[in-house]
């Protein structure tokens, strides 16, 4: 390792970088073969624009009563949202996965900044053993603030105790990788773990 990679602390995203989130999994069991009814409730009922609420801290308990008096039709499907929240996990991106246990044997300082709620992160917390290598962890819904704030990214680096210049930061969101390099960080939108591969060699991190 280089003395120059040898300073980059590298960030992770988690849903869709290391964990495949996709809330299509639940609903397409509960909609059956209604394509058209699951996609009304995901983008109508329950949006992301409604989960992004979550991530920056409102109680889900609060969001799903609140979302169930508004729309009595679809409480069932609404309230699955928190007590099936798990069927929409499919499981952990396994090339990234690789990628981080490479970065954590040859000693990268690893970070978590994810838009994520507090209430659903200590329950994904419990499921994967690689949640626990990290050396920081900020999470959207403790903090109160969403990417691509650029308040999180201040009280990321803060926590971290480096230079932006320093970092190297991966989401699949290309809105939160252009507010990153607009706080000076160096930013990587994940496609793919063999993109990803390759553009951490460009900025000189081998995985091994």
């Amino acid at each position: 390792m280089g003395e120059q990679s040898k300073q980059f602390t590298i960030i992770f995203d988690l849903g869709g970088v290391l964990i495949d989130w996709q809330r299509e999994n639940l609903y397409e069991k509960m909609f059956a073969n209604d394509d058209a009814g699951m996609r009304y409730f995901l983008d109508e009922v329950c949006s992301l624009e409604w989960n992004a609420q979550m991530d920056k801290g409102y109680p889900f308990a609060k969001a799903i009563d609140e979302r169930a008096a508004q729309f009595p039709d679809y409480e069932e499907y609404i309230r699955a949202y928190w007590t099936r929240w798990e069927e929409m996990i499919t499981g952990e991106i396994n090339g990234t996965v690789d990628i981080l246990a490479s970065l954590r044997e040859q000693g990268y300082p690893l970070a978590v900044l994810s838009n994520w709620s507090s209430e659903t992160h200590a329950r994904v917390y419990k499921q994967f053993d690689f949640l626990h290598w990290f050396d920081t962890v900020v999470i959207s819904g403790r903090e109160k603030m969403i990417k691509p704030d650029p308040a999180i990214f201040n009280l990321l680096l803060e926590r971290l105790q480096r230079q932006a210049g320093e970092c190297i930061f991966i989401d699949d969101t290309i809105a939160n990788v252009q507010a990153a390099q607009a706080h000076g960080l160096q930013a990587i939108q994940f496609t793919s773990p063999e993109q990803l591969r390759a553009e951490l060699a460009e900025q000189g991190v081998s995985v091994l």
